[in-house]
């Protein structure tokens, strides 16, 4: 997919990732950007910044999910790609409170479920579209530290595996995008964590890997490429690496609870 003349949606969109590739997808020459966010003032600023349409999102929730995917296909005709970037970090293991396990389920996971039911039955109708859904390295390894995010993550990347083999001979394509650590609001408060091994990439970076991989029609976006070769190493020999990241963890401190 060449991003130019696109009609593109984008979660998450007021800052970080989602940011970046609405101004880069902008650079790129799309036709009209939609950019949905809870927070509704900076989302503002990005839109007025580069000409987009912002929707105040809270992707958590179907209805306001089904509106967002229901506007752009009323105002714009279609939706040519939709990224359900929006997402959310929560630390911990089996001791995380159950309402936080649940919102970062909410948004990390059935953000994705909600924008595809809604947005699916266009694009397969017409034959075309394109799905990325924002996961992470975590998706593919595991996250040192925290349960819900290694957890919700994996499940983001399974999805998005699903929706690719149901419906890619009908039309659909579908990418995940799996970055290490980039910095965002997310990574500010531990700008030296174990996500960062490889090194803190800036999201304007991780939209090169992002327009590559969408002009390849690639599942994987990965904007470190060493996540590829870790990716390797577990499959290859499952036990060792789990060694392997068991001394990761002890180099980053001790997370066992209690």
């Amino acid at each position: 997919m060449e991003i130019k003349d696109k009609i593109i949606v984008i979660t998450g969109g007021a800052s970080g990732i989602g940011r970046a590739m609405a101004r880069r997808f902008t650079d790129e020459g799309a036709k009209q950007i939609v950019i949905a966010d809870l927070n509704a003032d900076g989302l503002q600023e990005v839109a007025d910044e580069i000409g987009a349409r912002a929707i105040p999102t809270n992707v958590a929730v179907e209805a306001e999910v089904k509106h967002l995917i229901e506007t752009a296909e009323n105002d714009y005709g279609q939706i040519d790609l939709l990224c359900n970037n929006a997402g959310i970090g929560v630390g911990g293991g089996p001791e995380t409170p159950n309402d936080d396990w649940q919102r970062i389920w909410e948004i990390n996971v059935m953000a994705h479920v909600y924008a595809a039911r809604a947005a699916i039955p266009a694009m397969v109708a017409r034959g075309d579209g394109y799905i990325m859904n924002t996961a992470s390295a975590a998706g593919l390894l595991t996250q040192v530290g925290s349960a819900p995010y290694a957890v919700t993550k994996h499940a983001a990347v399974s999805f998005a595996e699903w929706l690719s083999v149901t419906y890619g001979d009908r039309g659909l394509k579908v990418s995940a995008l799996c970055p290490q650590a980039v910095r965002t609001a997310m990574t500010a408060d531990n700008p030296d964590g174990v996500a960062s091994v490889d090194g803190m990439m800036e999201p304007e970076v991780l939209c090169d890997s992002v327009v590559e991989t969408l002009r390849e029609e690639r599942f994987l976006v990965l904007p470190h490429p060493e996540v590829l070769t870790y990716m390797q190493r577990k499959s290859g020999d499952y036990d060792r690496w789990i060694k392997g990241m068991r001394r990761l963890q002890e180099g980053y401190g001790n997370f066992d609870w209690p």
